[in-house]
């Protein structure tokens, strides 16, 4: 994919955002990146930018940001939109044109978007010029450098220091944006991760219109589920590939800002399978598009710092409050609940502050830039080049079966009871449904909802027996720590056991239930 710049002011701006401390501009400043690949001297501005809506926010509800920016002496309109953000990577359609100043001239807007576009159809609303009203402004200085790669692509970096005001409330702004000009996006990747290593600079999925649109009508951190998407049966193996990991992806970074500033336990859980789904989906290909080792490593030390916080939120809100539930005297239990929601909520902090390091930022980059870049291609043998290009839907029937039959070898010892063993059927089926869920648009639903409900009945249950032996795990530490909690951890240590092997004795009957169904296939 290479940058393009199009007619009369339109462009499909493919950029990164990265956020930067501001005590450490100086140092940013001072990176000898900046000279050694500057093709210009660097340019410092003054920008004061207006954006505009409706009360009821049309264009937010519709994606898109209006603005009208100030650049010296000059005024310029300009519609965002569209476009998608993967690991960081900003692509969005921008239209531009001058204006005579502070206010819009839409009919100039009209022109560029084209008469016969979807664009068209949102500007076309009546009398949407007189329903708008200036929403909140961004005044920052920018400092520009022009700089060009090793394989000369051109990248604009800017530097961005300033605030986003509603009324008299203010945010600052201190972020770094590099934009491409000409070239290939992996140049954006490359550039971010030399500068990352210096000063600690966090991939951002915020624009500058969505932090003045949370100003402006805030809101708590939204919790991100897996979105839906469809899959068309003329794709390749590698396009297939990139939309499954993009879509992981998306979730993962969904509910960055719910992990690090929220307190729903439902963030730090959605974000854990986002992350999960990722690396099932790496897993799944990993014969054609295999991950690097490196990779590999950091995307497991993020799960663990994720799961410590999971656990401890699950036995607090989950499992424990079974017990107590269940509990005539639920006071007798209250030290316990009290010892676990500490630990809960400095596991959440670790959690945080993981999300929010230059470690998590380096892995995103890191994903970022192996998933640009086709380099790794060369390493492969020519059969693993050729499955690349083979049809999705044929991958994704074999992929299927070969996960069905692991899952139905591992279901044979069931009826074990061992918990090791209920553990590894737990995470062949949650592969099983990964996959299924990936690929379901190529299948008829008729097949696909019975098999996936299934699957959920089955996993729910593995879910509820892992959740109660991992508590085992967290009152043994709850003792340790408080040796007069030992008695009351013993007790619900005891009442799990007894639930557990009285749960246990249904598994068999929703692995019945599952074993009649067969797996989805396109004959």
């Amino acid at each position: 994919m290479r940058a393009q710049i199009f007619r009369y002011g339109y462009a499909m701006e493919i950029e990164l955002k990265l956020l930067l401390d501001p005590a450490d501009v100086a140092t940013f400043r001072r990176h000898p990146l900046l000279k050694q690949r500057a093709i210009a001297k660097p340019l410092a501005q003054q920008l004061t930018s207006i954006y505009f809506d409706t009360p009821d926010l049309y264009f937010k509800r519709h994606d898109s940001a209006l603005r009208v920016r100030r650049v010296n002496r000059d005024w310029i309109q300009t519609l965002k939109g569209g476009g998608q953000v993967t690991a960081g990577l900003h692509q969005r359609e921008e239209w531009e044109s001058e204006v005579d100043g502070p206010h819009l001239d839409l009919p100039a807007l009209n022109d560029l978007v084209g008469h016969d576009t979807s664009w068209a159809k949102i500007l076309a609303v009546p009398k949407l010029a007189d329903k708008l009203i200036p929403i909140f402004t961004t005044t920052f200085r920018r400092t520009t450098w022009q700089l060009q790669s090793a394989h000369g692509d051109e990248v604009e970096l800017a530097l961005d220091q300033g605030d986003v005001q509603h009324g008299a409330t203010r945010i600052p702004i201190s972020e770094v944006e590099l934009e491409l000009k000409s070239g290939n996006p992996d140049a954006l990747f490359d550039l971010a991760l030399q500068l990352q290593y210096a000063v600690p600079l966090r991939i951002s999925d915020i624009s500058k219109a969505e932090r003045g649109y949370a100003l402006y009508a805030p809101q708590p951190p939204a919790v991100v589920k897996a979105s839906c998407f469809a899959l068309s049966t003329k794709l390749t193996v590698e396009q297939g590939f990139h939309i499954i990991v993009g879509n992981c992806l998306a979730q993962v970074q969904g509910n960055e800002a719910g992990v690090v500033q929220g307190h729903d336990p439902e963030s730090v859980h959605q974000m854990r399978i986002g992350l999960r789904r990722l690396r099932a989906a790496l897993t799944l290909f990993a014969q054609v598009t295999p991950c690097p080792a490196a990779l590999r490593t950091e995307l497991k030390w993020l799960a663990a710092e994720l799961g410590a916080a999971r656990d401890w939120e699950v036995f607090v809100g989950s499992t424990l409050a079974v017990v107590v539930n269940a509990c005539a005297d639920k006071s007798a239990l209250h030290q316990l609940q009290q010892a676990a929601l500490v630990m809960a909520l400095n596991n959440r902090k670790k959690a945080a502050a993981a999300v929010s390091s230059a470690r998590y930022a380096r892995l995103l980059l890191s994903l970022g830039s192996w998933l640009q870049k086709s380099d790794w291609r060369a390493e492969l043998a020519q059969p693993e080049r050729e499955r690349l290009e083979m049809p999705l839907a044929k991958f994704a029937t074999q992929t299927l079966k070969l996960c069905h039959g692991k899952l139905e070898k591992r279901g044979k010892h069931l009826k074990e009871g061992a918990p090791s063993a209920r553990h590894r059927v737990r995470i062949a089926a949650k592969n099983v449904r990964y996959a299924t869920e990936f690929f379901q648009s190529l299948y008829p639903a008729r097949q696909v909802r019975p098999f996936v409900h299934a699957l959920t009945g089955l996993q729910d249950a593995l879910g509820w027996l892992n959740d109660a032996t991992v508590a085992e795990g967290l009152l043994r530490r709850l003792a340790h720590n408080h040796p007069a909690l030992t008695h009351s951890a013993g007790f619900v240590a005891g009442y799990l056991v007894a639930r557990t092997e009285q749960d246990a004795r249904q598994l068999d009957k929703l692995w019945q239930q599952f074993k009649r169904l067969k797996c989805p296939d396109r004959k």
